[in-house]
């Protein structure tokens, strides 16, 4: 576990279970499932937090992967809402403990000669990458839990120009 990882596993992390979910969703790979099911949470008012979709190794079969926050609507109603849809195979509440779950971000900062060298070795202790590099900044990818991308940025600062993350991806943890 890096630096990073372990910095995170226990700041921060309590108060996101209480308020957000993780479902992982199996839907018919269908033209407009995607748009029935936002479709659904908009019009129950269903807050998504994040959303992240793609095909799995069946081909029929798609996974939407939908952080719920659960202050504004009980799982439960979610849950049943999302299972009257005609499309939907399986519906997993993915716990915290008992999944894995990453973002991608993608993030450009401001550096100058001196603090260069702070923003790479920061970079690699977050597992990061540099995609793209000038005189007066660097653009790096970064792979992770929701809570260490979002330290990588509290501690780059002010010095974040643009920043772009995906929605979080998660599956259940493999039994032992």
């Amino acid at each position: 576990m890096s630096t990073a990882d372990t910095e995170i596993a226990s700041a921060g992390q309590a108060a996101l279970d209480v308020r957000h979910h993780i479902l992982s969703v199996l839907v018919e790979n269908k033209p407009g499932v995607l748009a029935r099911v936002a479709g659904l949470f908009a019009r129950r008012g269903f807050n998504i937090f994040s959303l992240a979709v793609a095909p799995t190794d069946e081909p029929t079969l798609s996974r939407i992967t939908i952080v719920v926050d659960v202050r504004s609507t009980p799982l439960e109603q979610v849950t049943k809402q999302l299972d009257k849809l005609i499309n939907v195979v399986q519906i997993d509440e993915l716990a915290p403990e008992a999944s894995v779950e990453r973002e991608l971000m993608i993030v450009t900062v401001t550096v100058d000669a001196a603090s260069r060298p702070e923003l790479l070795a920061l970079t690699e202790e977050y597992s990061g990458v540099v995609l793209d590099e000038a005189a007066d900044r660097i653009t790096v990818s970064l792979g992770g839990v929701p809570d260490a991308l979002d330290a990588f940025t509290a501690r780059m600062g002010s010095a974040v120009v643009a920043y772009q993350r995906t929605g979080r991806i998660a599956l259940p943890r493999i039994a032992p």
